[in-house]
């Protein structure tokens, strides 16, 4: 593998909710996944929606080394194996599920009810490591960045993924 060459880092899932939809969503993650979801917590204070510091307003569940492949082609199925330009940023691409239904091998759970949820992924390229680490950290250059060309071609090219650009979604 040389130094130019950029692959998945992890895969992100997660439910935005709060009392029981929380709950419904964690058992829905471990269920997906396979792993235990962690419950996130909001950091501010958001009066005109009901959120203050401390409240558990989402879950995830983070995803790292070969089992990302595998699950993301299902999850990729589940909305069609297309995602749109506009969906791909600088070192990752998110999409969304409306409904966890729509995802191969997975039956409606009568205990869940239906969920969608967001599914982010991040791409590294060699070298990231300097940048994280505690001693001796230094700065990465901008072309060690994972652009968004890159990742449209790793889409194309590893998972059969079609791109969507900004004059298809016009004749939708």
């Amino acid at each position: 593998m040389n130094m130019r060459e950029i692959k998945i880092e992890k895969m992100v899932l997660s439910i935005g909710a709060t009392g029981e939809q929380l709950e419904k969503g964690a058992k829905l993650l471990q269920i997906i996944s396979g792993m235990k979801a962690i419950k996130v917590k909001s950091k501010k204070r958001i009066p005109s929606l009901g959120v203050r510091p401390g409240l558990e307003i989402g879950c995830k569940v983070t995803m790292r080394g070969e089992k990302i492949i595998p699950l993301l082609k299902r999850l990729l199925q589940a909305v069609n194996n297309e995602i749109k330009e506009k969906q791909v940023e600088k070192n990752h691409f998110s999409f969304g599920i409306h409904e966890y239904i729509e995802i191969p091998e997975i039956e409606y759970q009568r205990e869940v009810g239906i969920l969608g949820l967001n599914v982010t992924v991040d791409f590294i390229r060699k070298g990231k490591r300097i940048e994280r680490r505690k001693i001796k950290k230094g700065k990465m250059a901008r072309k060690q960045e994972v652009a968004n060309e890159e990742i449209i071609q790793y889409l194309e090219k590893n998972l059969g993924t079609k791109i969507i650009g900004k004059s298809e979604e016009i004749e939708k």
